[in-house]
């Protein structure tokens, strides 16, 4: 089948299985690796991307039926290297991240999360990542990066 899509504000138009994964359409079609592959059953959110601007566990979908939307990876989020989104560099100030498998998934997780929460409670910010499994962190440098990155995000300090 052929689809169009917008990735990272890049149209893509590709031939492609039906049976195709939406998440390997991004890894092995396009060379998008930021989208990580855990258990491949929509559990530990890895695989996390904003399909017009929400987010969705990519394992779960076919790349079919992302035909004409947008989707943003985390390899959209900065504007370069030396540039990073908010969020992203509030998980590297907090120290958000140890291996780094888990953190794209809960980079794309937390945007729209920080976007909607100017002043996050831990409780809300633990209820946001709850669909997010990190085996090295323990979270708590996650919330207190969703903290920063919501003051950056909407003009604190």
């Amino acid at each position: 089948m052929n689809i169009s899509l917008s990735i990272n504000t890049k149209t893509y138009e590709r031939d492609v299985e039906p049976r195709l994964l939406l998440s390997d359409f991004l890894r092995h079609e396009l060379g998008l690796t930021g989208t990580h592959v855990g258990c491949e059953q929509g559990v530990c959110g890895a695989c996390t991307v904003l399909f017009d601007g929400e987010p969705v566990r990519s394992c779960l979908m076919f790349a079919v039926q992302a035909n004409g939307h947008e989707l943003t990876t985390v390899e959209g989020l900065a504007e370069s290297q030396a540039d990073l989104h908010p969020i992203q560099q509030a998980f590297w100030e907090a120290h958000g991240l140890q291996c780094g498998f888990c953190t794209p998934g809960f980079l794309m997780t937390l945007v729209p999360f920080v976007a909607a929460h100017p002043n996050p409670t831990e409780a809300e910010i633990r209820e946001a990542i709850s669909g997010n499994l990190c085996r090295c962190t323990g979270y708590q440098h996650i919330v207190q990066a969703v903290q920063i990155a919501a003051q950056k995000v909407h003009g604190g300090a």
